[in-house]
Order: C-alpha cells, then sequence, then structure tokens
C-alpha cells in the first residue's frame, strides 16, 4: 500500500485517480506529477514499487503544498482577512456565502432559516381496508 504524504492510497484505483486522495492533489496536477516521475497513469497503486513511491513522494513533498501545511496556509489566508476586516473576512466570520451567491433562497440552512415544506409534517393517512 503505497503511502504519501500520510495518506495511503486506495490499491484498485488507477494512479491517476489515486493520488486525487491527497488534500491539495486535483486530476490535472495529478497527471503533471506522474508525467514528471515518467510513470504511466493507469498502472493501479497496489503494483507501484518502492523506488516509484519514492520517486512519487520525492516530487510532492518538494514541490507543492499538501494534505496539512495546505490546509494551515488557507487557514491563515482566512484568519487574516478577518483581522484586517475585509469583507470576504466578514462573510467568513458570519458563516455566510463569501463568492457572491445569493441569500434571498440559498443558503437557508447556513443562516439557521430552516423552512419544512408544507406536508412533511403531517400524520400519515389511514390505509385503505
Amino acid at each position: 500500500m503505497a503511502r504519501i504524504s500520510g495518506v495511503n492510497l486506495p490499491n484498485e484505483k488507477r494512479l491517476a485517480i489515486g493520488l486525487t486522495y491527497v488534500f491539495g492533489i486535483g486530476h490535472s496536477l495529478a497527471n503533471a506529477i506522474i508525467k514528471t516521475a515518467g510513470l504511466d497513469a493507469n498502472i493501479k497503486c497496489k503494483d507501484l514499487n518502492e523506488g516509484q513511491t519514492n520517486q512519487l513522494r520525492k516530487i510532492i513533498d518538494t514541490q507543492y503544498r499538501t494534505e496539512g501545511e495546505l490546509k494551515r496556509e488557507i487557514l491563515g489566508n482566512i484568519k487574516r482577512l478577518k483581522e484586517i476586516g475585509a469583507y470576504r473576512g466578514i462573510r467568513h466570520s458570519k458563516n455566510l456565502p463569501v463568492r457572491g451567491q445569493r441569500t434571498k433562497t440559498n443558503s437557508r440552512t447556513v443562516r439557521g432559516n430552516v423552512r419544512k415544506t408544507a406536508g412533511s409534517g403531517r400524520a400519515q393517512s389511514a390505509q385503505k381496508t
């Protein structure tokens, strides 16, 4: 079982898909990493030998931010926005949509305005005999 950046890659998946299980690596970045390593994207993760795993691990650790390091950076960016009082920081602190989405009809659950449909609380009608 290949372990990269603290994540166990799934054995039965192709390498291109398995790398996306690491936080911070998407499809295009996974393909770029595989191309850099000179590997085949269609081999299964369980078929990687130790040398190939180490090669992938070295490329990912040296060139890209993943997992904990990336999560810390994202949280730091959000914290900075809150501290300087930016509009996006205020939206983050109020748990509202940050990227311009409408809030009149959507994001009700985030705002705590959950409405039930009219018939959802009704008791079951008597069964036919």
